[in-house]
């Protein structure tokens, strides 16, 4: 396990607290639409933390070439139509370029400045000149709003049940996913970033924000900074 990251519930644990179980269970949301608005048909997607391949599955469905990046084979093993790669996201080299790199999932937001630093490095590292990088943020909110609980039409509730401050200016968080049958919970080390914050370490790493795809800004399409 990461440090600072911890896993309960029946079935594999990755080491970033993610029950490999759970995920296979969640249905994906509104993500691939918003993606397939905001690139090109058919374009070659770098999905970077794919997981069990929810959106993975949708974006195949839309047309898209996917390759799925995870540092868990047990959550690989569930994509299906995709090249997968296993390893640490912040250190993958493949030596190409593709249409699009879909950072989602929050995974700008790591606890470690220089894990995030890594994930921009390896978006910036992995795009075509004409290329852009999608990426998912937190609600601005994430961390105040607690605990908080959404009940999904599926028939599971999830949780966040609390945020505590851990120094750095970041915090662990814990969420709680309860199902009829199973209960899974996952504790995890998140930094909160100001949208300037989030802007200035796009530009560390050589991008810009191109635009705000959604109205709550947590979807941003950043493209290479003129020059670089």
């Amino acid at each position: 396990m990461r440090e600072g990251y911890e896993g309960t519930g029946p079935g594999a644990i990755t080491p970033d607290g993610c029950a490999v179980e759970l995920y296979a269970r969640l249905p994906v949301g509104d993500e691939p639409d918003v993606i397939a608005a905001a690139v090109p048909a058919r374009a070659r997607i770098l999905e970077l933390g794919s997981g069990v391949g929810r959106m993975t599955h949708a974006l195949l469905e839309r047309g898209f070439e996917v390759t799925a990046v995870d540092e868990s084979a047990e959550m690989l093993e569930r994509v299906r139509g995709a090249r997968t790669i296993c390893g640490p996201i912040e250190r993958l080299d493949l030596g190409e370029t593709f249409d699009v790199v879909l950072l989602a999932s929050f995974l700008v937001h790591a606890g470690d400045v220089e894990v995030r630093r890594g994930l921009l490095r390896t978006c910036a590292r992995h795009l075509a000149k004409d290329g852009c990088v999608l990426i998912q943020r937190e609600g601005e909110d994430y961390h105040t709003n607690v605990p908080r609980e959404r009940v999904d039409p599926a028939g599971f509730t999830v949780r966040i049940v609390s945020t505590e401050p851990v120094g750095d200016g970041v915090d662990s968080v814990h969420a709680e996913y309860v199902f009829p049958d199973a209960t899974w919970t996952q504790t995890f080390r998140s930094r909160p970033l100001t949208r300037e914050q989030f802007e200035e370490a796009l530009a560390e790493a050589g991008l810009k924000v191109d635009r705000y795809l959604t109205e709550d800004r947590t979807w941003v399409r950043a493209v290479p900074m003129s020059g670089t």
